[in-house]
C-alpha cells in the first residue's frame, strides 16, 4: 500500500509540472489505470489551484521585479491578447496538450477573474485529457512503447 502511494505521488508531482509525464510515469511504474488517471488529474488540479489563487500576486511581483519600464503594446502582449480571443475554454483545452498546468493557469488568471470558472474548466479539461492520455498509453503502451523508444534511441542524431 505504501509502495502504491509513493508511485502515485510521483505521478502526482510530475503532473503538476507537465501533464503528459503523469500517464507515462504511471504506466512505467505499473500503476493501475484508475490510480494513474486520478493522480494525473489531482496533480494538474493542485497546480491549477495554487496558481489560480496566488498567480495574480506572483505575476505582479515578477512584473515589478523584471519588467519595470514595460511598454503596453508589444508583439508579446498582442500574442497574449490572441489567447484571450479563445477564452477560458480554449486555454483549458490547450493546457494539457501544449502548455504546462502552471502556464495554463497563469493565462487563465489573466483571461478571467472568476476563480470558480477557472477551476471548473480546468477540471473538465484535466479529466478528459487524463482519460484520453492514460487510455492510449495503457492500451497501446505494452505493444508499441518499447519499440517506439528503441526506435527513438537508435535514430538520434550523432553527437558532435
Amino acid at each position: 500500500m505504501v509502495e502504491e502511494l509513493l508511485k502515485a505521488s510521483s505521478v502526482f508531482l510530475l503532473s503538476m509540472l507537465k501533464f503528459i509525464l503523469g500517464p507515462m510515469t504511471g504506466f512505467a511504474l505499473g500503476l493501475h489505470f484508475i490510480t494513474s488517471t486520478l493522480a494525473t488529474i489531482a496533480g494538474m488540479m493542485m497546480s491549477v489551484t495554487i496558481f489560480t489563487y496566488f498567480g495574480e500576486w506572483l505575476r505582479s511581483v515578477l512584473l515589478k521585479r523584471f519588467y519595470r519600464n514595460r511598454r503596453k503594446f508589444t508583439a508579446r502582449s498582442r500574442r497574449i491578447a490572441a489567447w484571450r480571443k479563445y477564452g477560458l475554454t480554449g486555454i483549458a483545452v490547450l493546457t494539457p496538450l501544449l502548455l504546462t498546468p502552471i502556464g495554463g493557469s497563469l493565462l487563465a488568471v489573466g483571461a478571467t477573474k472568476s476563480k470558480g470558472r477557472i477551476l471548473l474548466a480546468m477540471l473538465i479539461s484535466a479529466t478528459g485529457w487524463s482519460l484520453a492520455f492514460n487510455g492510449v498509453i495503457y492500451y497501446l503502451g505494452s505493444d508499441y512503447l518499447p519499440s517506439f523508444m528503441q526506435w527513438i534511441f537508435e535514430n538520434t542524431p550523432p553527437k558532435i
